[in-house]
């Protein structure tokens, strides 16, 4: 196959391969020996799990993580200038989506070096096709203030845009401060506004519900302190 910086999507939990990798991206990888990584460990782990005879102690990792320094992304795309593939992984889902790769790709694509993105599964598709909230125009917004105030106001802001303009605004928690979250989310939103709460995607935790805020006031929500999820609103 043709040398390229491949985004390679990895599970979104403790989830098969199988169930939602499709067969080429394991041809794909079985191909690189140089990959830029969120997180040096789990990626070697995900390397085993795609295949058990992968040669790991052969590859190069480069990490992108919280310390890495950005001045050495250039140097990490190297062996990609010299006709090598080079992986792209990240701790969950796909690469360069809320995500460090994106500063991998956006250097590869300045240069010109061809980028190819690989199927997987992502979170926040995913949670916008299964939250009935509308697909036409959405947002994702990340991590909003921890600050109560300040959240409450950044809510009422993406609150107003959904209604506003039809668009589904969607953001993330650090999941033990989801509950948190939706405590923020049922004491400042309209009782009208529709929430999605779209926990735990693929694996076998998973939680999708999408109710108005009147009708979340009146639900038990489940134990989603070590659960990644996304929220989604609209009117």
């Amino acid at each position: 196959m043709p040398a390229a910086l491949y985004l390679i999507p990895v599970t979104l939990g403790e989830t098969s391969i199988e169930q939602v990798l499709p067969p080429y991206n394991h041809e794909v990888i079985m191909g690189i020996r140089h990959f830029v990584v969120e997180n040096i460990r789990s990626a070697r782990r995900f390397l085993r799990q795609t295949d058990k005879a992968f040669p790991i102690d052969d590859c190069t990792f480069f990490e992108m993580g919280k310390h890495a320094d950005e001045k050495q992304f250039s140097q990490y795309l190297q062996p990609l200038r010299e006709g090598k593939s080079v992986g792209v992984i990240s701790e969950a889902g796909c690469p360069a989506v809320a995500d460090p790769g994106a500063d991998i790709v956006r250097i590869a694509q300045r240069e010109g070096l061809r980028v190819v993105p690989l199927v997987g599964p992502n979170s926040m598709i995913m949670a916008v096709m299964s939250s009935g909230l509308g697909g036409q125009s959405f947002a994702f917004n990340g991590y909003l203030p921890v600050d109560a105030s300040d959240r409450a106001k950044r809510l009422k802001a993406l609150e107003s845009r959904a209604w506003t303009e039809g668009q589904t605004q969607l953001f993330i928690e650090t999941p033990y401060r989801n509950e948190k979250m939706f405590q923020a989310l049922v004491s400042t939103l309209r009782p009208q506004t529709r929430l999605c709460i779209a926990a735990g995607i693929t694996t076998a935790d998973e939680y999708i519900r999408t109710l108005p805020i009147s009708e979340w006031k009146k639900t038990k929500l489940p134990d989603l302190s070590k659960i990644p999820a996304i929220f989604l609103i609209n009117k």
